[in-house]
């Protein structure tokens, strides 16, 4: 069984469990990690139809009174409005600081439950059982906890870590393609910014891993999850290294924001964001030809986009201004040189960003690379 550590000092520290089966196994781990003997399970319907009894049974096995509460599906449901309801009815219900809130399900159960966690009462504690691909390597670990506003994406939150990371590889059996799909993308980030040997794997293995082969996926995984454990224990609230992790995301951000987050999902638009921050590294000189095709082929292969869709580059550009990675003005990109390394830069030149992003959502040329 895989177990990595978040090192954040002290009582902060916090396991990452990666287990096949692991979502029986629960109880037993929140009654380690954990004071309190109310658990508050955030969910979505159709997740509490397929897991919510297992998690339910496990946490009551272990001593804990449950509660569960569902929310709407999709990015939507990231918001003050839903914020404010689940506080409503955990109020109703009496709930105290003592009271543990699981997140089961995605990012956006995983960001809004953390969120609420963050905010009730002051801060109680929160476990994260990721139930997609994107959220197990990705949003449930590091404690990045928010909901949207009309002009951006994750503008309302806090740095705000849980107590436990349970992830089942297993239950993304259940997971639509496109949807494990998406997560790939978080994969291929984390390769690309820090661990060449590790992109190397993914190149060799990517049939495997879309066959969802239950021994090559969690290897996936613990590798993925390994990077960002090392950067977060670093640099907690994102202050220096912990921007690498945003590779793909400025104009990701933008794709989302653009389409009102109806259009793609988070990893489709931080897909074509990685083609785009590759191009304009090799467009700035910093960059050979070979890391740009590298990159692209295995998206490509990961089933993910490798364009937009004939996007306003000026209209992406706006969005980009407002999102949180600007700052006084100007647009942080992070770039990688080579693959396993990666730099940040708010110094590129106005024409290069423009010629890459108009690159990438209107489609390649063959002089573009």
């Amino acid at each position: 069984m895989p177990m990595l550590q978040v090192q954040l000092g002290g009582q902060r520290n916090y396991p990452i469990v990666i287990q096949p089966g692991g979502l029986d196994q629960l109880g037993a781990w929140a009654q380690k990690r954990v004071a309190g003997r109310t658990a508050f399970i955030i969910t979505h319907p159709r997740l509490f139809r397929l897991y919510g009894p297992r998690a339910a049974d496990s946490l009551k096995k272990s001593h804990f009174t449950v509660h569960t509460h569902c929310v709407p599906e999709g990015e939507k449901t990231k918001s003050l409005q839903q914020l404010e309801s689940i506080i409503g009815v955990m109020l109703k219900k009496r709930m105290d600081r003592r009271t543990v809130i699981v997140a089961l399900g995605g990012g956006v159960v995983g960001d809004l439950s953390g969120l609420v966690a963050a905010t009730f009462m002051r801060g109680v504690d929160f476990i994260q059982v990721p139930t997609t691909l994107l959220a197990q390597v990705d949003s449930s670990v590091g404690g990045k906890v928010a909901v949207n506003h009309a002009l951006g994406k994750n503008m309302i939150g806090a740095f705000y870590q849980p107590r436990l990371v349970l992830i089942d590889p297993a239950v993304l059996a259940t997971l639509s393609a496109r949807q494990f799909r998406a997560g790939l993308a978080e994969v291929i980030k984390s390769a690309v910014i820090a661990d060449k040997v590790f992109f190397t794997y993914l190149e060799k293995n990517m049939a495997k891993i879309l066959q969802k082969q239950m021994p090559v996926l969690t290897e996936t995984i613990r590798r993925t999850c390994s990077i960002k454990a090392n950067v977060v224990s670093q640099d907690e609230k994102e202050h220096g290294l912990r921007a690498i992790l945003n590779y793909g995301h400025t104009l990701g951000h933008a794709l989302e924001a653009y389409h009102h987050y109806r259009t793609y999902l988070h990893g489709e638009a931080v897909a074509i964001g990685m083609v785009a921050a590759a191009l304009l590294a090799h467009m700035e000189g910093m960059g050979d030809k070979k890391i740009v095709l590298r990159q692209k082929k295995l998206i490509y292969q990961a089933g993910l986009p490798i364009q937009g869709k004939n996007e306003s580059v000026e209209k992406l550009l706006n969005y980009m201004k407002v999102d949180k990675k600007s700052q006084e003005g100007k647009l942080n990109f992070v770039l990688t040189p080579q693959i396993g390394h990666a730099r940040i830069s708010n110094k590129l030149t106005p024409f290069s960003v423009r010629r890459a992003i108009n690159c990438v959502v209107k489609g390649f040329a063959a002089e573009d690379i």
